[in-house]
């Protein structure tokens, strides 16, 4: 579910609270909850648990069972980003972090990119194609309040694995790296290389080859 509805800050605040105790209650075998038992748990009022949930899941209560507590952990996983896949962060705001943070193609693949960051005072605070560039002092903060998984690295090959630590550190579990390096990250972490200067080694032998192919063709007509 999207953050589509208007929701209270007190109530945002209070998401957290009743997902640590929807999952400690799913540990513990209860496969239904009932508001009331939330409300007595967290220390909260039943209606107001009932309005808050009603924000956040379509999971409908069932009489003397109440709510099914996988809907609702999931439900509120989804509205608070948790599952957030398509949002992404780039490290390294320079030439070819520019040309990405302006490209406006991702959205088809609804792959967004909502913040850069850079060790450049000169780019801190700028826009680029509605994209805020940051210090990096700004990064895991940013990383961790907004949920991203996946991150962009466009720096230079000499601090590419300090870049990745610290996208790694910040919860970040899928990296695109355009950094000519290799990079060490734990088996959870999802990495994709893309090595501009072999893609173009491999483009010019294959063209290479062709042209030869065409002057051997041209001989033979001759």
């Amino acid at each position: 579910m999207e953050q589509s509805k208007s929701i209270s800050k007190a109530t945002l605040i209070r998401l957290p609270g009743y997902l640590r105790f929807l999952k400690t209650s799913n540990l513990g075998g209860e496969d239904y909850i009932s508001s009331t038992t939330i409300a007595e748990g967290l220390n909260l009022n039943p209606i107001q648990v009932r309005k808050d949930l009603s924000q956040v899941s379509v999971a409908d209560g069932r009489p003397k069972l109440g709510f099914k507590v996988s809907e609702l952990i999931s439900d509120m996983e989804n509205f608070l980003g948790y599952n957030n896949t398509k949002e992404a962060v780039l490290v390294g705001a320079g030439l070819l972090g520019k040309t990405l943070l302006s490209y406006n193609g991702f959205s088809k693949y609804a792959l967004e990119i909502v913040a850069a960051f850079d060790v450049n005072p000169e780019l801190v605070g700028k826009t680029i194609n509605g994209k805020q560039i940051f210090p990096m002092s700004e990064l895991a903060h940013i990383v961790r309040r907004m949920n991203i998984k996946m991150g962009i690295i466009t720096v230079p090959r000499i601090c590419a694995q300090e870049v990745c630590d610290l996208l790694v550190g910040a919860g970040v579990r899928g990296i695109w790296d355009f950094a000519p390096v290799h990079l060490d990250v734990p088996d959870y972490v999802a990495i994709k290389y893309e090595d501009l200067a072999t893609s173009f080694l491999v483009l010019s032998n294959q063209l290479s080859k062709k042209l030869s192919e065409e002057q051997g063709e041209n001989k033979n007509d001759d």
